[in-house]
């Protein structure tokens, strides 16, 4: 059974920081990309970060220099640290893991983690 479970989020203040974690099981996480989307309220789920098996990392515009995506192979985990958090971060995330090949593609989703940033 493939599980995504993302933990975390919470409430923090502008400036702050967050460490998303998303704990993979039930699939070969190593050869998987992994990315954290957010949707904020009234808006479009959007990418925020990727990383490749390969360890080769993609960042959306609005977070490049704040946030970082890593990932643990042996642990089956890929987390997100968040440094200087932004009101306009403020979102459910979304851990996602994806395998693409010529004759399929393959894609799971976390239920979703809260991230508030608010004074």
């Amino acid at each position: 059974q493939v599980q995504l479970v993302e933990s975390g989020g919470g409430l923090v203040q502008p400036g702050g920081s967050l460490r998303l974690s998303c704990a993979a099981s039930g699939f070969t996480f190593s050869i998987y990309t992994m990315g954290w989307y957010r949707q904020a309220p009234g808006k479009q789920r959007e990418l925020v970060a990727v990383i490749t098996g390969g360890g080769s990392t993609g960042y959306a515009d609005s977070v490049k220099g704040r946030i970082t995506i890593s990932r643990d192979n042996a642990k089956n985990t890929v987390y997100l640290q968040m440094n200087s958090l932004k009101p306009e971060d403020t979102a459910v995330y979304y851990c996602n893991g994806r395998l693409t090949t010529p004759a399929r593609r393959l894609e799971y989703w976390g239920q979703g983690t809260q991230v508030t940033v608010s004074s």
